[in-house]
């Protein structure tokens, strides 16, 4: 286990960020251009921030930013 200090201003700083990221990896994974295997990944790169951005910010902010475990739908021509 790895200990962290940071002031407040720092932890506001870390979510912003955190909240900016995880918008625009919600957004790719919207991109129907996208192959599925790079959405994965974008998907566990999210889940890995979101755990972060628990840590700092409130629970009325992390359920804005919860994800379902609904399974992608898939097109099949």
């Amino acid at each position: 286990m790895i200990g962290f200090l940071v002031n407040q201003k720092e932890i506001k700083e870390l979510e912003y960020l955190l909240k900016r990221e995880m918008d625009e990896i919600l957004h790719d994974l919207q991109d129907s251009r996208i192959d599925h295997i790079v959405k994965r990944a974008m998907e566990e790169r999210y889940q890995i921030l979101f755990r972060l951005f628990r840590r700092v910010a409130s629970p009325t902010e992390c359920t804005k930013y919860m994800r379902t475990k609904n399974k992608p739908v898939r097109n099949y021509k």
